[in-house]
C-alpha cells in the first residue's frame, strides 16, 4: 500500500532488491481486474482495464515479484475498500500486536509508533491502549477518514523518503515503526527503507508482517497473487536488500496468518543480537528447494489443475440445479474468480460484511455483492469461502447455515466440501 506517489503504470525490468535484469517468469494468471476495482451498478456497462498477472524469480538475488507495476494512485486512491477492522480474527490479531511489541521490547510510553498503511488503526489502537504516542501514514482517503474517526491521528499520504523528513521534524524520530501487510506493496524498496531509516530512533525497530513464499508455494495459495502485491517476500532476498543499508533481520517469527505469515524485525547493524530463527529460516528455505525452478514450475503446474478441479466441481453442482453462493469479497477472490472464470454463471451472489463493498459488483466477473444475512435467509445448498485463510472463523460465525443444510465449499490447496 506504500509506493513512490509519482509512479506510473508499466512493466518493471529491474529486480526490485538487487536491480538485476535478469529475471524467469514462471507463472502466468493472464489479465486481470485490480482485485479491489470493486463495481458501482453504474459502472457496469462501463470498459475495465485488465493488466497482465505475470510472476518473476530474479536470477540474482531470488526475490519473487510482479513484473507489471499499476501506479499506486489507481489502486489505492479511487474508492480504496480493505478495512482490516471488518474481520474479527485479523483485528484481533493486529489489535494485540501493540501489546506484545510494547513488552518485548520494554518501551516507554513517550516513545513514537508509527504505522505505514494503517488502514483503520486497529493495530495503533492496541499501541495507544498502551499508553503510547501513535501516528498512522495511509493513502487511501476514506480508509484515513475511518482511522481519524476512531480516534487514531493519521496521515493521509504514501510513505517516503520525504514523508519521513516531514514527520521526524514535526513529531521526532520513531522507536517504532511498523508495515503489516504493506512492504510487498511496495516497488521502489530502497526509496521505502531510506525512509525508515531516516525515520527510525536509536535503537529503534522496524517491524514487518506479511506473507511467507513458502506458505504461498506449499500451500498453492496462487489467489494472494494481485497486482497489490507486487513482491513475494521471503528471508534471502530480504537479508539481501536490508544489507545494503547496514540493517539486519535479527529476529523472525512464524504465524499462521493469511495462510502463514513472517513477522521480521530489523534494526541498525549492532543493535540487537541476531537469533538462530533467521539462519535456521535460511536453511529452511534452502531444504526446501524455494528457489529452483523445477519448484517453481511444478507450482505453476498445480496452479493450472486447481483451477481446473475448482471450475468442474462447481460446474457439476450447477448441473444438479444447485444454488452456490460465494462467502467474503476478499481482494484475493478477484484473481481466483478471473483466472478460474466463475461468475454469476456459477455463483449467485457473493456475502459480505464490509458496507465498502455490499451493493457493488466484483472486478471483471460482476457477481452481485449482497449482505451477510442473504445466506441465511436464501440457504443456498453450496458456498465457497473465498476468504479461505479465514474459514475456521467464518465457519463459525456463519454457523446458523450449516446447521440448516448448507455446506461450504474451501477452494485452496485443493476444492472439497466441509460435510456436516
Amino acid at each position: 500500500m506504500v509506493q513512490n506517489k509519482k509512479q506510473t503504470s508499466g512493466f518493471h525490468s529491474r529486480c526490485r532488491v538487487c536491480n538485476s535484469k535478469k529475471m524467469t517468469k514462471f507463472l502466468d494468471l493472464g489479465f486481470s481486474p485490480l482485485a479491489d476495482a470493486f463495481l458501482f451498478p453504474e459502472q457496469l456497462r462501463e470498459p475495465e482495464t485488465y493488466y497482465p498477472l505475470e510472476v518473476f524469480i530474479c536470477d540474482n538475488c531470488s526475490l519473487i515479484q510482479l513484473g507489471y507495476v499499476v501506479s499506486p494512485k489507481t489502486l489505492f486512491q479511487q474508492n480504496y475498500p480493505y478495512d482490516m477492522s471488518v474481520t474479527q480474527a485479523g483485528a484481533q490479531h493486529f489489535y494485540s500486536l501493540g501489546k506484545y511489541i510494547a513488552s518485548r521490547f520494554d518501551l516507554r510510553s513517550k516513545d513514537l509508533i508509527v504505522d505505514i498503511g494503517s488502514n483503520t488503526g486497529v493495530l495503533l489502537s492496541g499501541f495507544k491502549a498502551e499508553g503510547f504516542k501513535v501516528l498512522g501514514v495511509e493513502p487511501a482517503p476514506e480508509i484515513c477518514k475511518i482511522a481519524q474517526r476512531n480516534g487514531i491521528e493519521t496521515l493521509n499520504d504514501f510513505f517516503s523518503l520525504e514523508t519521513a523528513h516531514k514527520i521526524v521534524k514535526k513529531k521526532g524520530q520513531a522507536k517504532v515503526i511498523t508495515a503489516t501487510n504493506v512492504f510487498a506493496h511496495v516497488n521502489d524498496l530502497h526509496s521505502f527503507v531510506k525512509g525508515v531509516e531516516t525515520l527510525l530512533a536509536d535503537k529503534g525497530i522496524f517491524m514487518i508482517e506479511a506473507p511467507y513464499l513458502l506458505d504461498l508455494i506449499e500451500k498453492l495459495e496462487y489467489d494472494t497473487i494481485y497486482h497489490e502485491h507486487l513482491s513475494y517476500l521471503s528471508v534471502k532476498p530480504l537479508i539481501e536488500l536490508f544489507n545494503q543499508f547496514e540493517m539486519r533481520i535479527f529476529d523472525i517469527e512464524r504465524l499462521s496468518i493469511h495462510g502463514g505469515s513472517l513477522r521480521y524485525f530489523i534494526a541498525r547493524d549492532g543493535d540487537y543480537p541476531i537469533s538462530n530463527s533467521v539462519n535456521n529460516l535460511v536453511k529452511l528455505e534452502k531444504r526446501k528447494k524455494l528457489y529452483e525452478m523445477a519448484t517453481l514450475n511444478n507450482f505453476a503446474d498445480l496452479v493450472r489443475k486447481n483451477a481446473a478441479e475448482l471450475t468442474w466441481m462447481l460446474r457439476s453442482l450447477k448441473r444438479k440445479c444447485k444454488r452456490i453462493a460465494g462467502v467474503s469479497a476478499s481482494a484475493k477472490s478477484t484473481t481466483l474468480l478471473n483466472y478460474c472464470r466463475i461468475g454469476p454463471e456459477l455463483l449467485d451472489f457473493v456475502t459480505e460484511k464490509s458496507p465498502l463493498k455490499i451493493g457493488k459488483y466484483t472486478p471483471g466477473t460482476h457477481i452481485p455483492i449482497v449482505p451477510d444475512e442473504k445466506l441465511f435467509e436464501e440457504i443456498p445448498e453450496y458456498a465457497l469461502l473465498l476468504a479461505w485463510n479465514f474459514a475456521e472463523s467464518i465457519m463459525k460465525k456463519l454457523s446458523k447455515y450449516k446447521e440448516a443444510g448448507g455446506k461450504f465449499i474451501i477452494p485452496i490447496p485443493e476444492p472439497h466440501i466441509v460435510d456436516q
